[in-house]
């Protein structure tokens, strides 16, 4: 029972073996396809019937099991094919059959891989009235009064944070406040922006720079100079923009440059026509 079948084999005479059955039972197998398709048109051209391997009955004297594969000619489904195992045992002159499955080929055009929602959002995704629940494993949070990982589900969790003084159930783990602090200073307010190399100071001499506080206080902060373009937005130490409060305008000494219009230009008069 090796390669392509014949598309109309002989029936399976009596006393032949379970290889012999197995490779003979093409229509028995197309009948079993078409009864899964629901129409006979939607079964093309038997393609090949092949033996499968049994782990737990390795010995073929047992009996054996294959597949005949045929056409699927449904629409949409290019290069998928119709799977019908059977099986046979000796002494019996029929198969048995066990499943018919629609399988893709090697050309067959499938559906991209699933990707979880939590996985495929990206920054900007949420919109008004969009929820965005925090999974129990994100490694961005942990328990605000415990170190013990199932302390998250205790239901006494709000009543003994409050207590503390925390008010808060999970706070930022050290991996949370390391990702945030390493988007922010790759961000647009981060020192290597444009805005950044070209400033006159960095935002930790600016009066208008608001640290913020915890273990982050020496390196981020918040800018409230409603003239800068971090105004309200998270800013490194070291990032900086021309509204710094310590800029000012360097006065040169001499009288300002003259400037003589040409005609071209000169609009003191006019023609008259």
């Amino acid at each position: 029972m090796e390669g392509v079948s014949e598309s109309t084999p002989a029936a399976a005479s009596p006393g032949s073996s379970p290889d012999e059955v197995l490779a003979a039972a093409v229509e028995q197998a197309r009948a079993a396809a078409i009864e899964v398709a629901g129409d006979p048109a939607a079964v093309g051209e038997h393609l090949e019937v092949t033996p499968e391997a049994l782990a737990e009955q390795p010995d073929p004297a047992l009996g054996v099991v294959g597949t005949h594969s045929f056409a699927a000619t449904l629409p949409g489904y290019a290069g998928w094919h119709w799977a019908v195992t059977l099986a046979a045992v000796p002494g019996s002159d029929e198969a048995t059959l066990d499943e018919v499955v629609l399988l893709p080929g090697d050309s067959a055009l499938l559906a991209p891989a699933w990707v979880p929602w939590h996985e495929r959002l990206r920054p900007g995704d949420l919109s008004v009235g969009d929820v965005l629940p925090s999974t129990e494993d994100d490694a961005r949070l942990v328990p605000a009064y415990l170190a013990d990982d199932d302390s998250a589900e205790d239901p006494a969790g709000r009543v003994v944070a409050e207590e503390l003084g925390i008010g808060r159930e999970r706070v930022l783990s050290p991996e949370g406040r390391i990702e945030a602090a390493q988007r922010w200073r790759e961000g647009d307010f981060g020192p290597r922006s444009s805005m950044a190399r070209h400033a006159p100071g960095p935002c930790a001499t600016c009066g208008f720079y608001l640290p913020l506080a915890g273990s982050l206080r020496l390196s981020l902060g918040a800018c409230s100079n409603a003239y800068a373009p971090a105004d309200g937005h998270v800013v490194t130490a070291d990032y900086g923009c021309g509204a710094h409060s310590q800029a000012s305008l360097e006065r040169t000494d001499g009288e300002p440059a003259e400037f003589t219009p040409t005609a071209r230009y000169d609009t003191a008069d006019f023609d008259v026509i």
